[in-house]
């Protein structure tokens, strides 16, 4: 009896291994080759902006140190540091005692010259009265001696003559001595207006409108005059014109040659909490040999002096740009030879290798100027582990079809700096 069950135990375990065995081999028949996986992303239309962050400063659009064009004791000066003036505005008054003096000589000189001058008149007036008379006598004696020769002697005749001469040439002497008593008046009045014009520089006033930064003198001090040969001299005053500002930005030397007249950049002053957007007006065309950067200028109205001169402001130039355009992951590209290329997926999901040519390029996303069209799906990333022809099974990503990309040439943190300032 127990052999009877061991045979029948036997025999039903070799019923199961070769059922077992079977189905394994069944199974291994139904499998075939695995499709594998590719990440993918379609080509869309977008921009791709490169932005240059760069710190910038303001500065006045032009200082004046303001100094006065004659030699004097300050009488009363009208500012100090803080205030606004405008331009024609006197700022301070110089006493000068020796030019009131030369004024004085110089009137005296103008009333001698025009009565010189009323003098010539009158001898010019006589002279002519004469000179009619005896010119007029003259005439009548050559008549009668016409009419009856003889009658009036040659002698007579000539003295007549010579003396209508004479009286003639003493009337040209007094219109040249006329002429030159006008030449008199003419330099009188130009000494005159010249120390006028010096007394008046005793006035000083302000050349442009601004603000007063520095104040240098005090009443009762001896001025130097800003003509003298003292170099050391120094001004009455420092006007900033504060209204109009530069805001100079370095730029860096790769990026020169992307800065045009008339570019836009944003700007961020931060310090007063104020964004607002700028135009290159002017730069330098001169890359500094010490930072290897460019200055660069624009130029901010600042009619309410919100900014001071000296405050930092971060910046933003875009440097390059395109739009509309299409654009893929850079991931997307394999250099092969020398030539860009993507791998495309056809509607059936099998991979064409295809040539593009590539435009501007991001840090994510790069520029197809030729080679794809919008919708286009193409492998992104591990190209190398695919054929021409080979079918994959597509895992569609999400991508950004634009994208800024920011390079920094320096900016501002102005908390970071209030911390260190804080630390020392």
């Amino acid at each position: 009896m127990k052999r009877k069950n061991t045979l029948l135990l036997l025999a039903a375990s070799g019923l199961l291994a070769t059922s077992a065995i079977s189905a394994c081999h069944s199974s291994g028949a139904a499998a075939g080759p695995v499709t594998p996986t590719a990440r993918v992303a379609a080509a869309q239309r977008g921009d791709i902006s490169h932005v240059l962050t760069l710190a910038g400063q303001f500065q006045p659009y032009q200082v004046v140190d303001v100094h006065p064009k004659v030699s004097g004791y300050m009488k009363k000066i009208n500012v100090d540091i803080g205030d606004l003036v405008k331009q024609g505005e006197t700022l301070a008054i110089l006493e000068v005692p020796e030019l009131k003096a030369q004024l004085e000589q110089s009137g005296f000189e103008v009333k001698q010259s025009q009565e010189e001058i009323t003098r010539a008149q009158r001898e010019i007036q006589r002279t002519e009265a004469v000179n009619s008379a005896l010119h007029a006598a003259s005439e009548r004696l050559k008549a009668a001696a016409a009419t009856r020769p003889g009658l009036i002697a040659q002698q007579e005749l000539d003295d007549a003559q010579s003396k209508d001469l004479s009286s003639q040439a003493q009337t040209d002497a007094a219109k040249s001595a006329m002429a030159a008593a006008q030449q008199h008046e003419a330099a009188a009045k130009a000494n005159n207006e010249q120390v006028q014009a010096m007394l008046d520089y005793t006035n000083v006033v302000a050349p442009i409108s601004g603000v007063v930064i520095w104040r240098y003198a005090d009443t009762g001090a001896l001025i130097q005059g800003g003509t003298a040969s003292n170099d050391q001299a120094l001004p009455i005053v420092r006007i900033s014109q504060s209204s109009l500002l530069r805001l100079r930005v370095p730029v860096p030397e790769d990026d020169v040659r992307f800065i045009h007249d008339g570019d836009t950049l944003d700007v961020r002053v931060d310090a007063i909490g104020r964004s607002f957007t700028g135009k290159i007006v002017r730069f330098t065309r001169d890359v500094n040999f010490e930072t290897r950067t460019m200055e660069t200028e624009v130029d901010v109205e600042n009619q309410n002096l919100s900014i001071s001169p000296g405050m930092y402001a971060n910046t933003a130039l875009r440097l390059d740009h395109v739009e509309n355009v299409v654009t893929i992951p850079t991931d997307a590209l394999v250099l092969n030879k020398n030539q860009q290329t993507v791998y495309v997926l056809d509607s059936d999901n099998h991979i064409h290798i295809r040539e593009v040519e590539v435009g501007l390029e991001g840090s994510k996303l790069a520029e197809i100027k030729s080679g794809l069209q919008p919708g286009d799906r193409v492998v992104v990333g591990g190209q190398d582990k695919y054929q021409e022809g080979q079918e994959v099974n597509p895992v569609e990503t999400a991508e950004p079809a634009s994208e800024t990309v920011h390079e920094s040439g320096g900016m501002i943190d102005m908390k970071a700096e209030s911390s260190n300032g804080g630390d020392h």
